[in-house]
Parts: structure tokens; sequence; C-alpha cells
């Protein structure tokens, strides 16, 4: 299964698809960390444009192929990027579950945000006005949505199993 996380930086997508990650026994992907990765091995001034995307739905399939479930874990802002994510999981002919992260407390947001240190060396975080003016598209099909305002990672991780559950006994494909 490709488990496709997404939504705006401050949420808690990588919290909570680590701990997912850790629950499931699955291949973490975190764009993140790609990209900063490539940025440390190439000229300062390079575009990465969608180079850390193109890299991770590479390393997605390769583990999908063997049979491992891989969590994405990326802002995942654009229908195209999503599109490409689908692909990957219909490529190696598994199933692709999105789930999209949100906080509906701008002021809980705002304080994630601002308060936040980078856990990835060198890799600079965005301020909360880069987050709030960034170019995001709202999903337009169906998937999980999981708001983290007022709930702990336990108990999104626990939702977010609870519905992939629900998926795979009902043989419900989502995209």
């Amino acid at each position: 299964m490709l488990i496709i996380i997404g939504g705006l930086p401050g949420t808690g997508k990588t919290t909570i698809a680590r701990e997912l990650a850790r629950k499931l026994d699955a291949v973490h992907l975190r764009i993140d960390s790609i990209e900063q990765a490539i940025f440390g091995s190439a000229p300062t001034n390079m575009s990465l444009d969608d180079t850390g995307y193109r890299v991770a739905y590479a390393v997605a399939e390769d583990n999908l192929v063997v049979g491992r479930t891989v969590i994405a874990d990326s802002v995942n802002p654009l229908p195209i990027t999503r599109d490409a994510w689908v692909e990957v999981a219909n490529r190696a002919r598994v199933r692709a579950v999105e789930i999209e992260v949100t906080c509906s407390d701008a002021d809980e947001h705002r304080r994630r945000v601002e308060m936040r240190t980078a856990d990835i060396p060198g890799h600079r975080l965005p301020t909360w006005q880069e987050v709030v003016s960034r170019d995001y598209h709202p999903w337009d099909r169906k998937h999980i949505a999981i708001d983290t305002a007022h709930r702990s990672v336990e108990q999104n991780v626990k939702m977010i199993r609870a519905a992939l559950l629900w998926r795979m006994r009902r043989g419900l494909k989502v995209r």
C-alpha cells in the first residue's frame, strides 16, 4: 500500500507519518530529507523544481514492488503531484490512500510553525508568511482528512489506522 500524506508545513504531517510508519513497519519517505540531501550535494544556487519528488517516486515504487508499505510525506500541494503518487501505486499494482493533514486552529498552526526547529541539518524551515502564502490547491477527490488542531499524535494515528482498516476490509480503492 502507498499511503500519501500531504498538507501545509506545521500541520503535523511528519510527526504522524513517523509514528504511522513505526506502527505499520512501513518505509517513510520524506521529501524534505531527500531535497536537503540533494541540496547538500549540489551547488547552492541549483533549483530543485520537482527533483525531490521524482527521487521519492522512484524509491517508493522500488519498495512497493518488493511488498513494502510506503508512507510518502510531503506538502503535496498540487493535483499534479497527487496524481503522480497515485500513478506510482498503479504501476506497482498496489492500493493508494491519500491523507490530507490540516490544522484548523490558525493560532495553533502559527505557533507550531514559529516554534519548531529544523530536525534536518541545514534545512531552513518556512516562515508563517511563507506557509500561508504558499500555492496549495484544495483536494478535490476522496481522501482521508485529519485535523490535528485538538488531537494528539496517537489519536490521529489511531484514526488513520481505523480508516485504513475499514477501506481494506471493503476492498475500496481511495484515489
